[in-house]
């Protein structure tokens, strides 16, 4: 498979906020957020040829025993599962971080952490655009992972507009856990992060669903590999 990065630090987002992590980042992404984060993550030409054996023993040379297997877009990568089952043995709590945009079976994870595209991540430019629009968000594919898994959904919040779209996609959603559902503020530099969050927490409070931080943002201003 192709990795972009192996790191150690927090957990930065969602409910496990704060816990010690390593972060294996696969390379590759179908969808082009205009606010992405981790831009250097979408192309697989980016990244690093591992096996699974690799990736395993990178994972052991850090004391955590949390992992979590982001991207890119890891449910589209076909050396998931086995890079899976490799990790299954060895007492990691392993998070998968995904869009929600494809539904994979029977993956030996703890915890799948959703963050649903509104379209708010829509790219300006108009071919990227127009790929992104088809795929950015699967309501079928989004309703087998939580009925399947143990999740979280985690969504960005642009402006106080994005709520509506938020709450059609709970509403639509059978028998989903509100208590799982984290707005954050879309940011990409601490400035940014500390304007939206006050907006963001008003919406939660107006919603009650819940506040997660960008620990990425806020700590380290979004530095790559913290």
């Amino acid at each position: 498979m192709i990795v972009n990065e192996i790191f150690y630090s927090l957990q930065a987002e969602g409910g496990l906020a704060g816990v010690p992590s390593v972060f294996v980042r696969l390379a590759g992404c179908p969808l082009r957020c205009r606010w992405c984060d981790t831009k250097y993550a979408w192309s697989e030409s980016e990244g690093t040829e591992y096996t699974a054996e690799q990736v395993k023993d990178k994972i052991e040379s850090y004391p955590a025993k949390h992992l979590i297997i982001t991207g890119g877009e890891p449910m589209t990568k076909p050396g998931l599962s086995e890079l899976l089952e490799v990790l299954d043995s060895e007492n990691l709590h392993i998070t998968i971080e995904t869009s929600g945009i494809k539904f994979v079976p029977d993956l030996p994870c703890d915890l799948m952490s959703i963050s649903p595209k509104l379209s708010n991540s829509t790219p300006a430019e108009p071919d990227l655009a127009l790929a992104h629009e088809k795929m950015r968000f699967d309501l079928p594919a989004l309703q087998r992972l939580i009925d399947n898994y143990r999740y979280q959904l985690k969504f960005v919040v642009d402006g106080p507009d994005d709520i509506d779209q938020i709450k059609e996609c709970l509403t639509n959603l059978e028998n989903v856990n509100r208590g799982n559902a984290y707005l954050m503020p879309q940011a990409e530099r601490l400035d940014e992060y500390l304007a939206k969050s006050k907006m963001t927490a008003k919406l939660c409070k107006q919603t009650g669903l819940r506040f997660s931080p960008r620990l990425q943002v806020l700590l380290w201003d979004n530095e790559r590999g913290r």
